[in-house]
């Protein structure tokens, strides 16, 4: 069975350094970094290449035996100049990431996958993939959208990342997934949810949802067997879970713990 990552939303309060061992001792052997925040003035965890936070991070992973997949989150809107991404690039080389997570908040389509493009272009000499996510409340909401922009960027290096959550409140369903070329699939993201959600009007409500509401996998309703059965067995799998303080775990680690053996277990069922 493929390794599960973690992905830093799940606790966005522990960055590194110190995130390394926090997933190591909740069982992960891989995980991803936020590096670059998901809104202005967002939680990250710059780490500049000649800091002292870079190189204890790299110590860490050495140390407790843990691969970075993937770097986020870089977002694209009117303003961005894509070229200023690149330290965050070179800092996710240098820890070994693979991946780049990028969201879109510009409302001109063509303008967003000209720069999706070129920040294609940016991470390709590094061996990066470039993973565009969809969510209802952004321009790029939906499956079909995101689709459209990769293809539209023509660059080889530019996927598709499925989050189970975006997926299921943007309406889609298998057949999409079924549908799609499985080389723009890039990471999935799981977790479980219930099947109704927030109504398409109720903005905080969706945002809530998914920055602090989600289930693990298989402890809610969403099909999330036949969505991983759906895509391709290399697709590279994170769980992706930020959840409200809960009777049931006593601490933040024994949470991300059940949390990475749900992701397992989903994984395991699925084969």
């Amino acid at each position: 069975m493929r390794d599960i990552s973690f992905s830093p939303l799940t606790a966005l309060d522990v960055g590194p350094p110190h995130q390394i061992d926090f997933v190591a001792d909740a069982g992960f052997a891989l995980t991803g970094l936020r590096l670059h925040p998901a809104t202005t003035g967002g939680p990250a965890y710059p780490l500049p290449l000649s800091s002292a936070a870079l190189r204890e991070t790299q110590d860490r992973l050495q140390a407790r035996g843990i691969q970075v997949l993937d770097i986020e989150v870089l977002l694209i809107d009117a303003q961005t100049d894509v070229h200023a991404f690149l330290p965050c690039i070179e800092a996710g080389a240098a820890l070994g990431a693979s991946r780049l997570g990028v969201n879109g908040e510009d409302p001109e389509l063509d303008r967003f996958t000209e720069k999706f493009a070129r920040l294609c272009d940016l991470a390709k000499p590094y061996g990066m993939e470039v993973d565009l996510e969809f969510m209802v409340w952004r321009p790029i909401r939906n499956l079909q959208t995101a689709e459209k922009m990769v293809r539209a960027a023509g660059r080889d290096n530019g996927k598709i990342l499925i989050d189970t959550l975006h997926l299921a409140r943007s309406g889609g369903k298998l057949s999409d997934l079924q549908a799609l070329d499985p080389k723009l699939i890039g990471l999935m993201q799981i977790c479980d949810a219930p099947l109704a959600g927030p109504l398409p009007h109720e903005t905080n409500a969706i945002l809530a949802e998914a920055r602090t509401g989600r289930l693990p996998p298989l402890e809610g309703e969403l099909p999330l067997l036949d969505w991983v059965r759906a895509v391709p067995p290399s697709t590279p799998i994170s769980v992706e879970v930020p959840m409200g303080a809960s009777p049931r775990f006593a601490d933040a680690l024994k949470r991300v713990r059940h949390i990475r053996k749900a992701g397992e277990r989903c994984l395991q069922m699925a084969q």
